[in-house]
């Protein structure tokens, strides 16, 4: 998998990219009442496609002349480093332990737009996405970019995404029509509202109305 997979790349005139723009309104909007300088993503399983969703809307965020950072905080299946066919020798792990931050970012060909691949995995990664040094990378992060956004694990599978959802401005939740209960939903609302998340909305993918990758 590489960049010209991303929808909003390839296809920026289509449906599913415009759904894209649209979400990056809905964030500008939402940014009205509080500051918005980092959001998780995530998704109640395994099924969801966060990852490329996460990615499509650091495109666009870009694309509109924002500094944007990704983060692969998925320290359990990370995917960014390939979307993009980027290195992950080294990233957040590295980036925890005091590498100087500007030796793991990587551009990624798309003006604005650089990832934080997750580099060697921990052996529990919730300790490491619950430590001050994690707190304070966060901070760090917003002081480069306008947006940061972490890419998590599905917030049922893991406490990963909650932690990280508490530390930041809120989270986006990505279900898939045709492969996410609405039970899993639920629960999924329920344990980043336990955890005392802003749950800023829902992203769906494959909406039926146009059988493509939609947002809203």
């Amino acid at each position: 998998m590489t960049i010209n997979t991303l929808i909003t790349l390839s296809r920026p005139q289509s449906p599913a990219a415009e759904a894209y723009r649209t979400l990056r309104a809905n964030l500008h909007f939402a940014a009205l009442d509080a500051p918005l300088t980092s959001i998780v993503i995530t998704s109640p399983s395994s099924r969801e496609d966060k990852t490329t969703a996460a990615a499509n809307l650091g495109v666009v965020l870009a694309q509109a002349e924002k500094r944007v950072i990704l983060v692969d905080a998925d320290l359990r299946q990370p995917r960014l480093h390939a979307l993009f066919g980027l290195d992950n020798a080294a990233g957040l792990l590295d980036a925890l332990n005091a590498a100087p931050i500007e030796q793991v970012l990587q551009p990624t060909g798309v003006d604005g737009l650089s990832v934080l691949s997750s580099g060697k995995l921990p052996v529990v990664p919730s300790d490491a996405l619950s430590s001050s040094r994690m707190t304070r990378l966060i901070q760090q992060l917003e002081t480069l970019a306008d947006m940061v956004i972490f890419d998590t694990p599905p917030v049922l599978s893991a406490s990963d995404a909650a932690l990280l959802a508490s530390q930041t401005g809120g989270a986006l939740l990505v279900i898939e029509a045709g492969k996410t209960r609405r039970e899993q939903a639920q629960a999924a609302k329920d344990v980043l509202e336990r955890a005392r998340a802003r749950l800023l909305g829902v992203v769906m993918l494959n909406a039926p109305a146009d059988r493509g990758a939609n947002v809203g």
